[in-house]
């Protein structure tokens, strides 16, 4: 970066590179309040709410519901309290994903209730996209302006916040973002995402997330690296903003988590992001329930199992090294394929072959009970497994692959559902327990036959290891330790004869 590349020429090339998404680009004196032109409401610049846009937009989105209902779901997004901008933020993301919950009189008098849709998640190009720059917040004595602030149908989802880089002392983690929240949370009421950036460096994080858990984002299309003449801060506007991922990463890929009594909240990387969404084509082929699956739009890491065959039950396995998230991303996946229409409301068996890992692994569906739009279940016994696996449809599934054995030995599993909507995963896929033909997983195939199947692990399979392949197919996405380290999502663990020790990665 030459010596006079300066905050703004980066604010600029922001500005350009988000135009070419699709989106507007205004600055914030255009749109101030009393102006020719201007939408905010506020002359003292309170207001981080777009409100024409987003009435607009609810109106525009809920063609069927009655005008006095829609202005009650436009009522309902702008006044929502919680003790704390962390809850608020949590709720204001269920009605993004989900819808506002409104109720309106029917003509012959009944009650009927709805979601108002605050976002077209099919249609990206029915949403409005704005970019602002140097947006003016006042809150209480602090006033703050932000670098560039991105409004999805009139709502603050996206915040990048720049810093110099010509200023040799400026890192990317000197962007404003902390602070802000602290300063002027009303901005962060409805975010969705946040940037940092010096104009080289580029990070993406959650509302809330300490510097540590600000990662890069490495892939546009999600096929390969960014070429590496490409600045970070164009890498991850094109490879987050972009509308229809950006709508992605909003519905599927942000969870929300009580630890001890706290909220975190969580986005997913980039190589969680694409392994799910190749997982949920490779899941539909290998269920055979969409005939001429569409290729997802990004498989970084992340591939079309090689020789998959339309119905085979093979999704394929995720190596996705210990540390990087990798139970996380199993909760991605199972929520994503909860909602995808083509699976008709499917059955999530989530397999393990020991008691400890159930309890851990339960435990991290059990707070993403948000992303699931359900509770996930425990089986206790063998005779509760069986009952819980001959429902009609529905339900996440938790238990141990020794469940599945039949009441006497030599005998065969008798078969609980003929369904093909139901999807296995098996966390450490690579055990020896998981073999069609002398392992538990026999049993698992007499009782489940149409269900398919998909491994995660955190440690490659062996290459002389044909059982797990014949059991879940090929590699379809891998995140090696190597990645991981230079990433910042797990640290390199050096060893000698004495002592041990163990490293960490250089600060960004």
């Amino acid at each position: 970066m030459s010596a006079g590349f300066a905050e703004s020429d980066a604010e600029e090339a922001a500005l350009g590179w988000l135009e070419t998404l699709g989106y507007t680009v205004k600055h914030g004196s255009e749109i101030a309040y009393n102006v020719d032109g201007g939408e905010r409401t506020d002359e003292g610049y309170r207001d981080t709410i777009l409100q024409n846009r987003l009435h607009r937009a609810l109106t525009r989105l809920n063609p069927g519901l009655p005008t006095a209902t829609v202005f009650d779901a436009y009522r309902k997004l702008l006044r929502v309290e919680r003790p704390n901008l962390l809850a608020r933020n949590r709720a204001l993301h269920r009605m993004l994903a989900d819808g506002v919950n409104v109720e309106y009189a029917r003509s012959d008098g009944s009650i009927a209730g709805a979601q108002a849709q605050v976002i077209d998640f099919d249609r990206p190009e029915q949403n409005d996209w704005l970019a602002v720059n140097q947006f003016t917040v006042v809150e209480g004595q602090q006033s703050r302006r932000a670098d560039i602030v991105i409004f999805v149908n009139g709502l603050a989802l996206g915040v990048i916040e720049l810093k110099n880089p010509a200023d040799e002392g400026a890192t990317v983690w000197d962007a404003e973002l902390e602070n802000y929240q602290t300063l002027i949370p009303a901005l962060f009421t409805y975010n969705a995402a946040l940037i940092a950036s010096d104009g080289v460096q580029a990070r993406i994080g959650a509302l809330g997330a300490g510097k540590e858990w600000f990662k890069p984002w490495r892939t546009i299309s999600g096929r390969e690296d960014a070429g590496p003449g490409l600045p970070e801060l164009q890498v991850v506007l094109a490879g987050v903003f972009q509308p229809r991922r950006f709508l992605d990463l909003i519905r599927h890929f942000i969870v929300f988590e009580d630890l001890g009594g706290a909220l975190a909240k969580k986005i997913a990387g980039y190589h969680q992001f694409h392994a799910v969404n190749v997982a949920v084509e490779e899941t539909l082929r290998a269920a055979n329930l969409a005939p001429e699956a569409e290729e997802a739009a990004g498989t970084y890491f992340a591939r079309h199992s090689p020789g998959g065959e339309p119905g085979d039950k093979r999704v394929g396995v995720v190596w996705h090294t210990q540390g990087s998230g990798k139970s996380l991303t199993m909760a991605f996946y199972a929520g994503r394929l909860i909602l995808h229409p083509a699976m008709e409301n499917p059955t999530i068996v989530v397999i393990t072959d020991r008691n400890d890992l159930d309890g851990q692994l339960f435990a991290t569906f059990a707070r993403c009970r948000d992303l699931l739009r359900c509770d996930p279940e425990q089986a206790e016994s063998r005779s509760d497994l069986r009952e819980k696996l001959r429902r009609g449809s529905g339900g996440v599934v938790f238990t141990t692959i020794q469940k599945f054995m039949p009441e006497e030995r030599g005998d065969r599993h008798p078969v609980l559902s003929e369904r093909r909507n139901i999807v296995v995963i098996a966390d450490e896929a690579h055990r020896s327990q998981y073999d069609f033909i002398d392992g538990l997983a026999r049993h698992l195939h007499d009782a489940l036959p149409n269900a398919s199947f998909i491994g995660f692990t955190g440690t490659p399979i062996e290459k002389t290891d044909a059982n797990t392949r014949a059991v879940f197919g090929e590699y379809i996405s891998i995140y090696d330790i190597q990645r991981a380290v230079t990433d910042g999502a797990t640290v390199p663990i050096y060893s000698r004869a004495e002592p041990r020790a163990r490293g960490f990665p250089p600060s960004a």
